[in-house]
């Protein structure tokens, strides 16, 4: 057997094989495989708990399949499991375990790290968290006037914002009517401004989220939050309307919030994956204890899966696999995600961050060139919005844009026919996507127009078909069925970052346009030294000092 060293799966047997089977296969189009075997949805769709995937309309036959399967175990993908579950140091450039599937595991279920039970530390924060909830979201918790709690304002970004801000979105129809979450992530400061704008300074609570607690813009978010508050309160006040999610104890103190008011988290928490930890503290306020218990519930029902599953009937494998498929050997380096469900219009976002922050990388785990294509660009947009938005380009462009649907078979807000119209909008974007429209199909929708109309409209009028999709149907949107479809393309995304050899828990491009910021910002000011940047940065540094508005405040 093929053993890898240094990330030389592209070296491998199997590896050459799938090259030549997407050059004997590329021109199969799905339509035909659908023709051709009746059985195809059947065969290729798989359940868990009330969510159902369907990968039949990809460009895959079942030699495909056992290809993709086996460079999976040539990648040793079983063993890269057995580390993660296991607390092994899997962020190997940062020396640090992977364990956000121990923040979902149940009461009483140890997960081990280096000889200690994380499992109790875990559910000793969830218990200080339900407990701060209750009292906020029952009024109990009051301001420093005496009024309850009405508003919340989560401040973090990347991680501490993009997972929470999804989650609390998508959980809507659970949200307290007592108590309004805000999210403010970005420095400009007109995001805080027209948040707070709306808000009063007695009845509003705010959760700083930062790992480290040095984040730059949560920071400078905290600090203008802050300021405004004592304008209109004293500094004492504070402690009953600011908390921290952090590792960084001290840090906390220095800013001025109450030790006490402290969530922790630990450093075997990766920022993207950290909205099952004390990063949730927004979600729980927003959805209550219990419904945010049956989101962690949720997330270990998919663990169990994918820890349980041989990979041909896994979920988060076979996506995983197909992402490969397209990515690494028909080059289609972009992936589209199509929820249609309003409260979803935020997760296309969340996953973007989970997937590019982990696997856009072009260097092995061992510090290796990889010379073959890792990461997608992922984007997308709620349906039906994204139909009339981008949808041309899928039907009728040139690019191959493998793409997945996600859509509930119940809503919420059942109003009139509404739901029934967005799930067969959906459908039916799927089957055009993979059956395309025939030239015989456009001309009879042509016919009775003069033969000079028919000519110039029926390249107009051909489909050519073949897209990839995936359906994700959920029962109903749930607190537990969101946990499930969160953690599937987590693991997804663990998946191909294994098969790629790359570690998926650093972020070291993230953390150097931090230092160039740094280093930039006290250039901006006129009295700043010679600049020593290339021409073009020089040149937007000049025109900053020569047109930005100093008594602007």
């Amino acid at each position: 057997m093929f053993v890898i060293r240094n990330n030389d799966i592209n070296a491998s047997p199997v590896w050459a094989r799938l090259h030549q089977h997407q050059r004997a296969t590329r021109h199969l189009h799905m339509r035909e495989l659908f023709e051709q075997d009746p059985q195809r949805f059947a065969r290729f769709h798989l359940e868990l708990d009330g969510l159902m995937l369907d990968y039949s309309k990809n460009r895959i036959t079942d030699r495909t399949l056992e290809l993709l399967v086996e460079l999976a175990r040539t990648a040793d993908l079983a063993g890269w499991m057995e580390r993660l579950k296991g607390g092994e140091r899997v962020n190997v450039s940062e020396h640090r375990a992977v364990l956000h599937t121990a923040l979902r595991a149940p009461k009483g279920k140890p997960v081990w790290l280096e000889g200690h039970d994380v499992s109790a530390d875990v559910h000793a924060v969830l218990e200080r968290m339900t407990a701060f909830c209750r009292k906020v979201r029952s009024g109990e918790w009051r301001g420093f006037t005496g009024k309850p709690v009405t508003d919340v304002v989560n401040l973090g970004i990347g991680g501490s914002d993009l997972g929470p801000l999804a989650v609390t979105e998508a959980l809507g129809a659970y949200a307290s009517a007592n108590v309004r979450v805000h999210y403010v992530s970005n420095v400009d400061g007109q995001h805080l401004a027209r948040t707070l704008k709306r808000l009063d300074p007695e009845t509003t609570l705010f959760v700083v989220a930062s790992k480290s607690f040095t984040t730059p813009e949560t920071l400078l978010n905290a600090q203008a939050a802050r300021d405004w508050f004592l304008k209109s309160a004293n500094e004492a006040d504070i402690a009953r309307h600011f908390v921290a999610v952090s590792c960084n104890a001290a840090a906390v103190a220095a800013f001025g919030i109450d030790t006490a008011n402290r969530f922790e988290f630990w450093d075997w928490v990766g920022g993207r994956y950290s909205v099952w930890s004390a990063v949730g503290l927004s979600v729980m306020l927003a959805i209550g204890p219990d419904h945010f218990q049956d989101f962690l519930a949720g997330g270990h029902a998919m663990d169990e899966h994918f820890f349980g599953a041989p990979f041909d009937k896994n979920m988060p494998v076979i996506l995983a696999l197909l992402g490969v498929w397209y990515n690494t050997f028909y080059g289609a380096h972009t992936h589209a995600i199509m929820p249609y469900d309003h409260g979803l219009r935020r997760f296309p976002a969340h996953i973007q961050q989970l997937d590019m922050e982990s696997n856009g990388k072009r260097v092995g785990r061992f510090g290796e060139r990889l010379d073959f294509d890792t990461g997608p660009v992922i984007w997308g947009e709620v349906g039906v919005n994204s139909q009339h938005a981008f949808f041309q380009l899928l039907h009728q462009g040139t690019r191959l844009v493998p793409s997945d649907f996600i859509v509930p078979m119940n809503s919420h807000y059942p109003v009139d026919t509404q739901h029934a119209v967005l799930v067969a909008n959906c459908f039916a974007q799927t089957e055009a996507l993979m059956r395309g429209k025939t030239e015989a199909e456009a001309l009879a929708e042509l016919s009775g127009l003069p033969g000079e109309t028919i000519d110039m409209l029926l390249p107009q009028k051909l489909f050519p078909g073949n897209q990839p999709s995936n359906t994700l149907a959920i029962d109903k949107l749930t607190p537990y069925g969101l946990g499930m479809l969160l953690a599937l393309y987590e693991h997804k995304v663990f998946v191909q970052g294994v098969i790629w050899g790359i570690n998926s828990f650093d972020q070291w491009g993230v953390e150097y346009g931090k230092q160039l910021a740094a280093r930039i910002l006290p250039q901006l000011s006129e009295s700043a030294p010679c600049l020593h940047h290339d021409a073009s940065t020089n040149g937007l540094i000049q025109f900053f000092r020569s047109h930005h508005e100093r008594d602007a405040h």
